[in-house]
């Protein structure tokens, strides 16, 4: 219906439910999920004391789990939609579902984690090639996705560096803080 708060004419019959799977979901996921494993990597390192990659890999899971959650619902209740109860719930659903690219996007530093608690590697190397991977895989995700949206391949890769210097920070701040 057509109000002065809503000038625009009525789409069809009842609410529509948005696409389960927007384009720029699984970009921001890949982006979000692989600084925040970096953060954790860098964060759950701790020198002198006891080396545990497997309980760390299970923190990551559970931060990413998390954060997927807080942001899936808080763009649920951000997007007021009227409907149905139930209809609701299904949004709710939806809208927590879009977010797996998060925790998706922490596999490689998990897989790195429990490698290393099966392979009893040293924390200080583990840490110095997830951190690194992770770097690259932003750099990766940067290039990626200005390629997709059909920028040309010098402001591509420019973009690529420039994600990837997030990973340069969080190297830089690891080096700093321990």
């Amino acid at each position: 219906m057509r109000t002065p708060l809503n000038p625009q004419p009525p789409t069809g019959p009842g609410p529509r439910v948005p696409p389960a799977h927007r384009g720029s979901d699984w970009m921001f996921g890949g982006v979000y999920g692989t600084v925040l494993a970096s953060a954790l990597l860098a964060a759950l390192d701790r020198e002198g004391g006891p080396y545990l990659p497997v309980q760390d890999a299970g923190w990551i899971l559970v931060t990413a789990v998390a954060a997927g959650l807080a942001h899936g619902y808080a763009h649920h209740m951000a997007e007021h939609r009227t409907g149905s109860p139930a209809h609701r719930w299904r949004l709710l659903l939806r809208a927590l579902w879009t977010e797996w690219p998060i925790v998706a996007a922490t596999g490689p530093t998990v897989l790195l984690l429990l490698l290393a608690g099966f392979a009893d590697l040293s924390s200080t190397g583990v840490t110095a090639v997830g951190l690194g991977l992770n770097t690259a895989l932003l750099f990766a995700w940067g290039s990626s996705v200005a390629l997709r949206v059909r920028y040309r391949i010098g402001p591509a890769l420019l973009i690529g560096l420039a994600d990837a210097t997030i990973g340069l920070v969080i190297i830089a701040a690891n080096a700093v803080l321990k």
